[in-house]
């Protein structure tokens, strides 16, 4: 064939033809090596994590194939996701990872106003990008109002609307792309919808990465009590570009890293001792820190589901300092606090009320003050703060985590890594640490 190699030889830029020339190398030793994804074991912990690296032959030479990290969520009956972790994915990486998981004809893209100035015209054309693969998808969108205040039935039902008047039948798919309130809704709208319908996690926040996007809890906030309306939903997916947090603001970095914090708190005491290490690198977005943190978070998170997927038991260890953070929210209003933050202080109020009890010591508790406020993150009330006590019980009293009219609540024990789930604690303990709190907002 050395008529035709001269031919290509003659008409090629010397950057194509050494491409080509590399390409077709690759082919003779290894055919199959092109069109392949390459695991490969990265850590010693039971195989959770692999790093893949996603290789396309047909790419130009100037795109090169980007490193990501795959954490699976192993449910029965077959419903294993991925969890994809990585930075900058070009367009052609994201689609081929995403599309693969969609297995209708019709997607319904939903974003807040926020978002979709800046990601969703990238997600709606990557994913109708039918030259990836053989599938031809049609992608329309909607775009809900932004923020915690509108977690509501209402603003829900306009996905549920859009998809009603589109069409949409049971093989459709719905992709939330945003932080922990568009995919709560959207997970929980594609629970409902045609009584269940596939979906796709696409977080862009951190609190949404390392917690909401995972394990497939889904819902809307009542005026009564937050997340009160919803379902367990799994996702087919949850695809992670850690680059969505360049245009993430300063104070919701900060607010997902509350629940990075809590895995340390309840299972992992390495991880919250690399995160006493690391704080600062995190907080400055430090790429490798940054992915480390997520993984492990993801990690963790997804190994709990595995064990407790609907919560009966140790998967509401996942918990700590939402029972208090959920009525701070809600007594401050929705909106007020973001809901890191309210987790936040939640996990120092735990943490006072586990050391009243005599659980932990007071070197453990400083500690956890000491890293929350690392992040800057709070671990009090303010002064305009309107919480009472009355405030905290009325609300406390109506969180999911209540059995049999009892209170239940996740607080530590014993040395750091360790929680504990009960209804048996004492009262008298709880009691004293509100209103040690809500004193700080009277003093």
């Amino acid at each position: 064939h050395s008529s035709i190699i001269t031919t290509m030889a003659s008409v090629l830029s010397p950057t194509r033809w050494l491409h080509l020339a590399t390409t077709a190398l690759l082919l003779t030793t290894n055919p199959a090596a092109s069109f392949s994804s390459t695991p490969q074991n990265n850590n010693n912990n039971n195989n959770r994590c692999t790093t893949t690296s996603l290789f396309v032959a047909s790419t130009p030479p100037q795109q090169t194939s980007t490193p990501y990290d795959t954490v699976k969520v192993d449910l029965s009956s077959g419903r294993d996701y991925p969890i994809y972790i990585g930075s900058d994915f070009t367009d052609t990486e994201a689609a081929t990872l995403i599309r693969k998981h969609i297995h209708g004809k019709r997607v319904l893209l939903i974003t807040n106003d926020r978002i979709a100035p800046l990601y969703l015209e990238r997600y709606q054309q990557l994913l109708s990008d039918n030259s990836v693969d053989d599938k031809e998808l049609v992608v329309d969108t909607v775009v809900l109002p932004d923020g915690e205040e509108n977690k509501t039935y209402d603003v829900m039902a306009m996905v549920l609307d859009k998809a009603l008047g589109l069409g949409l039948d049971r093989k459709s798919t719905f992709v939330a792309l945003g932080g922990g309130v568009i995919g709560d809704m959207v997970g929980f709208a594609s629970a409902v919808y045609q009584r269940g319908v596939n979906f796709v996690q696409i977080p862009t926040t951190v609190m949404a990465m390392v917690d909401s996007s995972v394990g497939g809890k889904t819902g809307v906030n009542h005026p009564l009590g937050k997340n009160m309306i919803g379902a367990f939903h799994q996702p087919q997916c949850v695809f992670i570009d850690t680059s969505t947090l360049n245009t993430l603001p300063d104070r919701e970095l900060k607010s997902g890293i509350s629940e990075v914090v809590k895995y340390g708190l309840i299972r992992d005491a390495p991880f919250f001792e690399w995160q006493e290490e690391n704080m600062t690198k995190v907080l400055e977005r430090d790429p490798e820190a940054t992915r480390y943190a997520i993984r492990r978070s993801c990690e963790n998170k997804a190994d709990v589901v595995q064990a407790d997927e609907l919560e009966a038991g140790v998967r509401a260890t996942l918990n700590l300092g939402h029972t208090f953070g959920h009525a701070i929210e809600n007594g401050s209003g929705y909106g007020t606090w973001l809901h890191g933050e309210g987790v936040s202080i939640g996990t120092a109020m735990a943490a006072t009320m586990s050391e009243k009890m005599g659980w932990i010591d007071e070197g453990l508790k400083q500690r956890i003050y000491d890293i929350l406020e690392s992040a800057d993150l709070p671990v009090k009330l303010p002064r305009d703060s309107p919480m009472k006590v009355e405030t905290f019980n009325k609300l406390m009293s109506l969180d999911k985590k209540v059995a049999d009219g009892q209170l239940r609540l996740i607080l530590l024990q014993g040395e750091l890594g360790n929680c504990k789930f009960t209804g048996e604690f004492d009262t008298g303990a709880l009691q004293e640490t509100i209103e040690e709190f809500v004193k700080e907002i009277e003093a």
